[in-house]
C-alpha cells in the first residue's frame, strides 16, 4: 500500500466525519421541529440557527463522494451499485429536506407551511438513519462476489445489527442538534432542548451499549484491531459523559463539541475496523475489497493531492467566516426569512 493510497483513505474518513459532525445537528435541529417547537414561531426560531449554513454542510458529503470516485473507482462502484436503493433514500432525504427550506417561507397558507415543515422533519430523519444502516451493514459484511458485485437481499440490509446502527446514528445527530440549539438560541426552546438532552443521553448510553455487544459478535473488528477499536470505543464512552455533564451543568459549548467528536469517534471506529479493507465480503474474505487494488492510478492520486492542498485552505476558510458572522443567538422574536 502506498502512502497516497493510505492518504485518500484516511481523507475519505475526514471528510465524512466532518459531514456528520456539521450536518449531524443540522438534521438534529430539523427533526426538533416536531418534537421541541410548540408553535411557527418557535419552529422558525430553530430553522433560523440552521438557515445560514445547512447548505454548506453538505458540501462535505458532495466531497466525499466525490473523492470515493476519483480515488477508490473499484470502492465507488461496488457500494453505490450495492447500496443503490438505500443511497436513494437517502437522496430522497436530502431533497425534500433542501426544497423544504426554499419552499416553507413562500407558502401563505398555514397548511402549505404545515408541508413543507413535515418534509423538513422526514428529510432530516431520513438520511441519518439510513446512512447508519449502510455504514453498520458495511461493517458487517455484506454478500461480494470475486468481481466485487453485491448481491444482497433485504435480509442483508436490514439485519439487528444495522437497523441498530441507523437507531445510534439517528439519535448522535438528535442529541448533536439539541446541543446545538442549546448553544444557538435563548428562550423556552433553550429550555427545552436541554432537559430533552438530559433524558435522552441515558438512552443513548443503552443503545451504545448494546451496540458494543454486537459489534463484537457480528464483526471482525475485536479480532484484527482489538486496541485501536478499544481506544475509540472509550473515547466515544468518556465524550458522552462529558457531553452529557455539560448539559447538565450548562456548559453548552462543551456539550455541543463533545457530541460532534463522538460522531466524529463513531466514523474513526468504522473506516480503522475496515482497514486496510474498504468493502466486507461476507461470502469469503478472498472477496474483500482492499484499498491496495481498490484506488486510482498513482499519478491519478499525486494529481488530485496537489489540487485538494491548494483548493481545502479556502473552503474552510470560507466555512469559517460564514459560521462567524451568523454567531449570533437566535430570539423567539427575531425575524427569519428560511
Amino acid at each position: 500500500m502506498s502512502t497516497l493510497q493510505l492518504f485518500w483513505f484516511i481523507l475519505i474518513g475526514v471528510l465524512f466525519a466532518g459531514f456528520f459532525f456539521l450536518e449531524g445537528f443540522d438534521f438534529g435541529v430539523g427533526m426538533s421541529t416536531r418534537f421541541l417547537a410548540k408553535d411557527q414561531a418557535e419552529r422558525e426560531q430553530l430553522v433560523g440557527t440552521i438557515g445560514p449554513v445547512w447548505d454548506a454542510n453538505e458540501v462535505w458529503l458532495i466531497t466525499a463522494g466525490g473523492a470515493m470516485f476519483a480515488s477508490f473507482p473499484h470502492w465507488y462502484a461496488s457500494l453505490f451499485s450495492g447500496y443503490y436503493l438505500i443511497l436513494l433514500a437517502v437522496l430522497f432525504g436530502l431533497i425534500i429536506r433542501g426544497v423544504s427550506f426554499e419552499f416553507r417561507s413562500k407558502m401563505e397558507g398555514q397548511k402549505g407551511r404545515e408541508l413543507w415543515d413535515w418534509t423538513l422533519f422526514f428529510g432530516s430523519l431520513i438520511p441519518p438513519f439510513f446512512f447508519g444502516l449502510m455504514f453498520t451493514s458495511m461493517a458487517e459484511g455484506m454478500p461480494l462476489d470475486q468481481a466485487g458485485n453485491m448481491n444482497a437481499t433485504f435480509t442483508d440490509y436490514f439485519t439487528p445489527f444495522s437497523i441498530l446502527g441507523g437507531v445510534v446514528l439517528t439519535l448522535l445527530c438528535f442529541l448533536h442538534g439539541l446541543n446545538y440549539i442549546g448553544l444557538k438560541t435563548l428562550g423556552d426552546v433553550h429550555a427545552r432542548a436541554i432537559n430533552y438532552a438530559k433524558k435522552l443521553y441515558y438512552v443513548l448510553f443503552a443503545g451504545l451499549v448494546l451496540f458494543v455487544i454486537m459489534l463484537y459478535t457480528v464483526t471482525d473488528f475485536f479480532q484484527l484491531h482489538l486496541t485501536a477499536t478499544l481506544i475509540l470505543l472509550g473515547i466515544m464512552v468518556v465524550l458522552s459523559l462529558l457531553a452529557t455533564y455539560g448539559v447538565h451543568k450548562d456548559k453548552e459549548l462543551l456539550a455541543f463539541i463533545t457530541s460532534g467528536l463522538t460522531l466524529i469517534s463513531l466514523v474513526a471506529l468504522l473506516f480503522v475496523g475496515l482497514f486496510p479493507r474498504v468493502m466486507v465480503s461476507s461470502i469469503s474474505s478472498a472477496n474483500d475489497i482492499l484499498i491496495v487494488n481498490a484506488s486510482s492510478t498513482p499519478y491519478t492520486l499525486k494529481v488530485m493531492t496537489w489540487l485538494s492542498l491548494m483548493v481545502l485552505p479556502f473552503v474552510l476558510a470560507y466555512q469559517g467566516w460564514t459560521y462567524h458572522v451568523f454567531r449570533q443567538r437566535i430570539k423567539k422574536d427575531d425575524v427569519v426569512k428560511y
